[in-house]
């Protein structure tokens, strides 16, 4: 192609695009003094008048630009109905190339004369696409075929287009670095070129005929219900330009006129077709990536199946890159914000901001269900305002980056190339949907495609097989832990285990520590011991050791009114509450803030309106009177008293009293920074240990009817407005079964709930526990397994973010291992020295003697106690012998099935967590250690009481 040529060609672009541009804002403009009525005619014109601008000038220019028009035409989602009455024209019906061309290239490129080849062959096209032209003939043995015959020049052409359009691309992005489409056209210049080469679409089109014909020779076989049923035709003959195939009669996909005549169900077609793309995406990894609607037919005979068609265009998905992408579709599905950032993390996408809930309703969006080209308009515009509000809370994000400069700066750092083509091929399959006016769920009819490849690839076979190496690899221990391995491989057959951690201290040295399974249903990636999980109300173990700790430093006393304290509590009745009445949950306050949280459940996120609803909240009984379990104000009462009596932050507290003491940084949290979500478990519900309590389907129901509201809330705003209408209903299990759905949301698990929202890694946990069994004495660190304990950054840095200042007010920077990390009685302790594994006597985080005795609520400290399980802070574990019923350890479990505890006299720590809600493994781990150690089983974890301590506990009612 000249230059002059090329030149003509990029300002005829030019020109176009200014004469659209300046006849919509002069429309913009009148429109505003017009009525109702005329404003609508006056869109209409404007938008049919520059579609024939847009036609004639792509009809004119042809190569890239036909390709550009044909995807357009399949936006009948996005695009006025007037453009998509023009482009579609394109899908095809360009003029023909003269007949001599085609015969000139047949001859060159087979070797013979069409009459030679050929028994009959139609002079006339059955289409003029962007790159070829088809004609239908018939071999020379009887077969009826089509030829498909490049154009002579398309390929200088199409390259030259491809440079024009980046050099376009490039300029944009200059100009408004926001707007950034750069790996979009890079993809576009690496793929399309490869369109040219027929011979390569002949080989695409067999290997996508052979995956969706059930021939694959991998090692899975999926099951029928994954199967579709499509046509795609037989490859006969194939050279660089020219392709022959079988020919198959049927009707134009936008024939709707002819659709209708033949009685197809438009909604049955397009969920084949959407299948037909899953399985190639999600179970083939190898998929087309033009699907526009010139490229299928619909069989003329019933069942009217859909024929696929050009298959030049394809990509290649590695194993990793489509079970990440999988994995995204899941994270949508299930509203899992920790796996969505963990899809994003395995297909290489990169931000330069901590943004999760802007990347869940992107990715909502892209997965959001088709509906009639008139309503999708609506839809679009609703989208566009809820752009604008995402795009205002990054700008603010970007503007608390520090000097401004990163203010206009793309907020995605890395795009990976496969996925230009992964989310082309949803938009257009929307396209095709809303044009024959269907509705379609896409996160329905793709789902058990997803679910199949995420399961299919190694985790099933290793997951409930014996192989250990389900067990993540960690020196062995002792004896015990090696029982423990085949117990847990065994609950991991049985799927009674999904992910889960255990470790024991026994004399402060670590006798078990394991890590095993995968951190989620939809996240098939190990556990490892620095794993984070959700441990519900374990939290509370260690928000009581916040408050024990102040009372050890002196800060506080248990008889301490906590209206002396805490401004503005002395009111409605509390005037008499003391620290002792909410460490024993005697309160009086267990079920104030049921109607408030039922109204707007997402205020537990909210610290300072939490503490403010507990300063003004009226008791239901008065303090001391009885002892009912504070679910969640226990968490804020603490909370407020933590904060008032000290002057400090919640967190900075905790990273002050145990998380630098303990070397547990990076794996100690309640509520999370930002940067740990690569290593966060996600939750699900053993529905069979629901099954027996409830009927299953009312469960599944229950489930299914959260799951939606969920995904509902994640698809437009950041924050959700209210939560399923099961949770705080007062129904245990109702509530149990809403759980994972509300806590696998990123924004709570970011949240300060002192009372239900830690995140711990099990090797943490019992650290925490070991030092109180040992009456406050920091451990040796241990060393065994890898990465080593308190190897993280406990406040990741987030790529090149910087901190705002409130984040910074909230998130204090890790010291580093060389600095010192806790002070005892006015003497540093130095990390390295605790690395020796010497035990000073200045490490130790409790100094009173008789810390067993005041948490367990017993001795001299007795009379601050109700009789009931509970002590001063952490729930009391009994065991009867010979002597009657007697408290052997003392610790705190979560509902699902989490636990920390420890036995003081035999200065035993355990701690379990795991992603599997369920009653009865946290019981079985208990029982085979406490038999392995003759050491006494708590009746909560006995053959007799396997739900566990916390699971069989009540809402509202008293507890002794």
């Amino acid at each position: 192609m000249g230059l002059g040529r090329n030149i003509k060609r990029q300002l005829k672009v030019f020109k176009l695009a200014l004469i659209i541009y300046l006849d919509y804002k002069a429309v913009q403009r009148v429109v505003k003094w017009t009525s109702a009525e005329r404003r609508d005619k006056l869109w209409d014109n404007v938008h049919r008048r520059n579609a024939k601008r847009v036609l004639k000038v792509i009809m004119e220019m042809e190569g890239l630009w036909v390709k550009l028009g044909q995807y357009l035409s399949a936006r009948a989602d996005v695009l006025p109905e007037p453009y998509i009455e023009c482009l579609k024209q394109l899908q095809d019906s360009l003029p023909a190339r003269p007949l001599s061309e085609v015969y000139r290239t047949i001859e060159m490129e087979l070797g013979k004369p069409v009459n030679y080849l050929f028994k009959k062959f139609d002079e006339i096209p059955l289409a003029t696409a962007s790159i070829a032209q088809v004609h239908r003939a018939c071999a020379k043995d009887g077969v009826d075929v089509v030829v498909k015959v490049q154009h002579e020049g398309i390929k200088e052409i199409i390259l030259q287009d491809l440079k024009s359009a980046k050099t376009v691309v490039e300029w944009v992005a200059w100009a408004e670095p926001q707007h950034n489409f750069g790996p979009v056209i890079d993809e576009w210049c690496a793929e399309v070129p490869k369109e040219l080469d027929f011979n390569r679409e002949a080989d695409n089109t067999r290997t996508v005929s052979k995956n969706l014909g059930h021939q694959n020779d991998g090692i899975y076989t999926f099951p029928g219900s994954y199967q579709v049923d499509v046509l795609v035709p037989e490859v006969i003959q194939s050279t660089e330009k020219v392709i022959v195939l079988q020919y198959m009669d049927g009707v134009r996909l936008s024939d709707l006129v002819a659709l209708d005549e033949l009685g197809v169900d438009k909604q049955v077609l397009v969920e084949a077709i959407t299948c037909a793309y899953a399985h190639q995406i999600y179970i083939d990894g190898f998929f087309n990536g033009d699907p526009h609607p010139g490229n299928f037919l619909v069989s003329k005979e019933p069942p009217f199946r859909p024929i696929l068609l050009d298959f030049g265009l394809t990509k290649a998905l590695t194993i990793a890159m489509k079970q990440a992408f999988a994995k995204m579709l899941l994270a949508c599905a299930e509203g899992d914000y920790a796996a969505l950032l963990s899809a994003f993390n395995e297909m290489g996408l990169r931000f330069n901001l901590d943004m999760p809930e802007e990347a869940m309703a992107v990715s909502n969006f892209f997965f959001r269900s088709s509906m009639p080209q008139r309503e999708s308009i609506g839809d679009m515009k609703a989208w566009a305002k809820e752009r604008e509000e995402h795009m205002r809370k990054v700008q603010k994000k970007m503007k608390q980056g520090g000097d401004g400069k990163n203010l206009h700066r793309n907020p995605v750092d890395a795009f990976p190339s496969d996925a230009v083509f992964f989310m082309r091929v949803l938009s257009l399959l929307r396209g095709l949907s809303s044009m024959l006016g269907t509705r379609v769920v896409y996160l329905d009819v793709m789902r058990p495609f997803a679910e199949a490849t995420l399961w299919s690839e190694n985790v099933p076979r290793s997951l409930y097989s014996e192989n250990s190496e389900w067990v993540y690899a960690t020196p062995l221990h002792s004896g015990i832990e090696r029982k423990l391995r085949e117990l847990l491989i065994d609950l991991g057959k049985q799927q009674k285990v999904l992910g889960i951690q255990v470790c024991a201290y026994k004399d402060g040295k670590v006798i078990v520590d394991l890590a095993a399974g995968v951190l989620g249903k939809y996240d098939p990636r190990p556990v490892q011991p620095d794993s984070l999980f959700p441990v519900f109300s374990v939290t509370k173990g260690v928000t009581s050791g916040l408050l024990h700790w102040l009372i050890d430093q002196g800060k506080l006393n248990l008889h301490d009114k906590v209206a002396s304290l805490w401004h503005g509590f002395a009111v409605n009745g509390k005037e008499e509450c003391t620290v002792a009445h909410v460490l024993n949950h005697t309160a009086g306050l267990h079920n104030v803030l049921s109607d408030v949280l039922r109204e707007d459940p997402f205020l537990m996120c909210n610290w300072d309106d939490m503490l403010n609803q507990m300063a003004d909240a009226t008791p239901e009984s008065p303090p001391g009177f009885h002892q009912v379990y504070h679910t969640l104000t226990y968490g804020w009462l603490c909370g407020g008293i933590i904060e008032k009596a000290t002057g400090k932050k919640f967190q900075d507290l905790l990273e002050e009293a145990f998380v630098h003491p303990l070397g547990v940084e990076g794996e100690f949290y309640i509520g999370i920074p930002p940067g740990v979500e690569s290593r966060l478990a996600s939750l699900t519900i053993d529905v069979d240990e629901i099954r027996p309590v409830i009927p299953f389907t009312q469960t599944e129901e229950s489930l299914e009817s959260d799951k939606t509201e969920l995904n509902q809330m994640g698809d437009a705003k950041s924050i959700p407005s209210r939560a399923p209408k099961s949770v705080f209903s007062g129904d245990i299990i109702s509530v149990i079964a809403s759980l994972p759905l509300l806590f696998n949301i990123l924004f709570i698990r970011r949240a300060i709930i002192p009372a239900a929202n830690g995140h711990f890694s099990a090797r943490a946990l019992a650290r925490f526990y070991a030092m109180l069994s040992s009456g406050g004495i920091v451990p040796p660190a241990p060393s065994s397994s890898e990465p080593t304990l308190g190897s993280h950054s406990h406040i990741p840095s987030f790529s090149s973010k910087k901190l705002g200042q409130s984040e910074k007010r909230r998130w204090r920077k890790k010291r580093t291992k060389d600095e010192h990390i806790s002070e005892c009685n006015g003497t540093s302790i130095d990390l390295k020295t605790l690395q020796n594994g010497t035990i000073a006597s200045c490490k130790k985080i409790f100094n009173c003697p008789k810390i067993h005795d005041k948490i367990m609520g017993s001795g001299e400290y007795s009379g601050f106690t109700h009789n009931g399980p509970f002590g001063l802070g952490f729930r009391r574990h009994s065991s009867k012998d010979q002597n009657g019923q007697q408290f052997i350890a003392f610790g705190h479990s979560g509902v699902g099935g989490s636990t920390g505890l420890c036995y003081p006299e035999q200065n035993f720590a355990l701690a379990i967590t795991l992603n599997k809600m369920s009653r009865q493994v946290t019981a079985k781990i208990v029982r085979l250690i406490c038999s392995e150690l003759d050491l006494p089983c708590p009746d909560d974890y006995s053959e007799v009481g396997t739900s566990g301590p916390d699971t069989g506990l009540h809402l509202k009612t008293p507890l002794s």
